[in-house]
């Protein structure tokens, strides 16, 4: 989940054909980056047949004002926006070499001004009704016994009480760790309100799982998926992540993750994270169908 191209971003959103809800109730959304005209993105998801949405976070844009302008709209055309997603920092380097250095609240560097941007977020869930906000939180440590990990914990301990107190869940976007290692961490940070936002390509970019088996281990805590697909890391360059490519070209094995999550009786949205640079326009599109199809597949 890295920074997308506004014109990129335009692009995904704007070129779909309608889609029908899956009769069991899994939807498939996408990411609104646009935030300029809130009611004129909404009404264009609706027509386009999406029933939800995540908002991406816009820096000096999370006022009052517009969280009424996302509850009007949302209630007017019947989009349910799942999340807010956003990755506070300045210095945020997506690869090995500094990724764990610069990422997230398991870094010192920055933390305070990185907890204060979530603060705003939360606020912003609880004025315009968002159920939860979501991020990379960092590189857990393995090491639940280290230092570093206690500091981590405690540090999101305190922001999900802070989310608690308005209502407001947090999850953690899959992929700098194992699956077990975060279900540890949230387990140990014991609020109650933090879950799993699954980005499937993520797990394998990383090189931390497969899809499926993260699907499997994860369960009832996933609230919401990012459909992507991906590469395992080139172990020639082990300093950099795996590449994203199209779906279904990666090693994400979306007939049986979605199996899956059909058999555990998810009833959440599946968004699709359009992030490769130069993408085809036709891209969501067709991805949009080949997701429905796997839906609607008995």
């Amino acid at each position: 989940m890295k920074t997308t191209l506004a014109w990129l971003a335009a692009s995904c959103l704007f070129s779909f054909s309608p889609c029908l809800e899956a009769e069991n109730n899994i939807t498939i959304g996408v990411i609104q980056y646009d935030l300029s005209n809130i009611d004129k993105s909404f009404k264009d998801l609706r027509d386009q047949g999406f029933g939800s949405c995540e908002i991406n976070y816009g820096a000096n844009k999370l006022t009052k004002a517009f969280a009424e302008e996302v509850k009007a709209a949302s209630k007017k055309y019947g989009i349910k926006v799942t999340t807010l997603v956003g990755v506070p920092g300045k210095n945020n380097t997506w690869n090995f070499r500094k990724g764990p250095s610069t990422i997230g609240l398991v870094p010192e560097e920055g933390r305070a001004e990185k907890v204060q941007q979530y603060h705003e977020m939360i606020d912003f869930c609880a004025w315009a009704g968002i159920p939860a906000m979501h991020s990379h939180f960092g590189f857990i440590p393995e090491d639940c016994a280290s230092t570093q990990y206690k500091d981590f914990i405690r540090v999101m301990q305190d922001l999900a009480n802070y989310a608690k107190e308005k209502g407001v869940m947090i999850y953690f976007e899959t992929g700098q760790e194992t699956p077990i290692t975060l279900i540890r961490a949230i387990k140990d940070i014991g609020t109650g309100n933090v879950f799993v936002n699954c980005d499937l390509a993520n797990l394998l970019m990383y090189g931390k799982a497969n899809s499926l088996d993260a699907v499997k281990l994860f369960g009832p805590l996933i609230k919401e998926f990012h459909a992507k697909d991906g590469k395992y890391p080139d172990p020639n360059n082990p300093y950099e992540l795996g590449a994203e490519v199209p779906i279904p070209t990666g090693d994400v094995n979306f007939p049986a993750v979605i199996e899956e999550l059909k058999r555990q009786g998810y009833e959440g949205a599946i968004t699709i994270e359009c992030e490769l640079n130069g993408a085809r326009h036709d891209y969501v599109v067709e991805t949009r169908k080949y997701l429905q199809e796997l839906l609607d597949k008995e």
